[in-house]
């Protein structure tokens, strides 16, 4: 029907249009996302390389030297105050650590951590909300160990109850 509102030229025209415009997409890379189903049973993709820290450890390791991340609540809720603790094998010099928004710029956080064991620090993190309901969050974590200097990243999912 819409073919004969808009004549088959067009049609066709614009049917090739929008195969090339899918040439240049990118194929989304399957073994880092899973289909589930939300809330509304319609499905979405989930990013299976994000921190979930309700499941398990979010671990990174560099350089012979493997650090954890652990956030408290684990569905990392937006601002609310989240407990964060890094934990790492061997001691380190020189920590920082920051949180950017990984896809959409919300400003950097810096964040102070204390030592509270030989290799454990902890710290606290408040971040804003964000209007999509999907806001991946990047933790930089910087430190030195035996006087080079090492980073690693932690992505992690804000308010992660409301997208499982």
């Amino acid at each position: 029907m819409l073919t004969r509102m808009m004549g088959y030229k067009t049609a066709a025209t614009l049917a090739i249009g929008f195969s090339f415009t899918l040439l240049g997409c990118s194929k989304v890379d399957e073994s880092a996302t899973e289909a589930v189903l939300s809330s509304a049973d319609a499905p979405f993709l989930v990013d299976k390389t994000l921190c979930e820290f309700g499941l398990k450890a979010c671990t990174q390791t560099v350089k012979d030297i493997t650090v954890t991340l652990a956030i408290s609540p684990t569905d990392t809720p937006s601002e609310r105050p989240l407990d964060v603790y890094l934990d790492f094998t061997k001691p380190v010099d020189d920590l920082s650590v920051r949180v950017e928004g990984r896809d959409m710029f919300m400003g950097v956080i810096p964040m102070k951590l204390a030592q509270t064991a030989e290799n454990r620090y902890q710290g606290n993190l408040i971040y804003g909300s964000c209007s999509s309901n999907y806001m991946v969050w990047r933790m930089f974590v910087s430190f030195s160990l035996d006087g080079q200097s090492q980073t690693v990243l932690f992505d992690f999912l804000a308010d992660s109850n409301k997208t499982r």
